[in-house]
């Protein structure tokens, strides 16, 4: 018989998720935030926008289908955005604020400063606020016909 082998001790290694740094050194994520009239999106990527870190959308946090776009859905997933951020050690977000944008509204749906507020209030550091809402230099056929839309 082979002789036994002796039990090792493992030693606990301590993990940490998200990049290494100093205190009080800001990480910076990006919060892409889309604001339809149908549904409020809360996105947070690293700089690049190739790795995203955590995605939460307004219909993911209430149950009716009208209130996927309400202030308060898109307040409730920004919430959830915070907290997974903060768990990977990021302490700082730049925001890029989009509405539906092409031949459709330019307008951000009723949740986008909702959740901008809710991200701003739980003591995430906001760096620049932009938005990029697709706005085209000429576009397809409106919807609506000839003669527009008639109430």
């Amino acid at each position: 018989m082979a002789p036994r082998k002796a039990k090792t001790q493992k030693e606990e290694v301590q993990v940490q998720l998200g990049p290494q740094v100093r205190d009080g050194e800001n990480v910076f994520g990006v919060a892409h935030i889309y604001a339809s009239f149908n549904d409020t999106f809360v996105h947070v990527t690293d700089l690049s926008g190739r790795e995203t870190i955590a995605r939460v959308t307004g219909g993911m946090k209430v149950k009716a289908d009208r209130d996927e776009a309400s202030p308060y859905a898109a307040m409730l997933a920004a919430q959830d955005v915070a907290e997974k951020c903060k768990t990977l050690g990021i302490t700082a977000l730049h925001i890029k604020l989009r509405a539906t944008g092409g031949n459709k509204t330019k307008t951000p749906g009723p949740g986008a400063q909702s959740a901008l507020r809710a991200l701003a209030r739980s003591s995430m550091k906001i760096g620049r606020i932009e938005d990029v809402t697709p706005i085209p230099s000429d576009s397809t056929r409106r919807k609506g016909g000839r003669r527009g839309r008639r109430l």
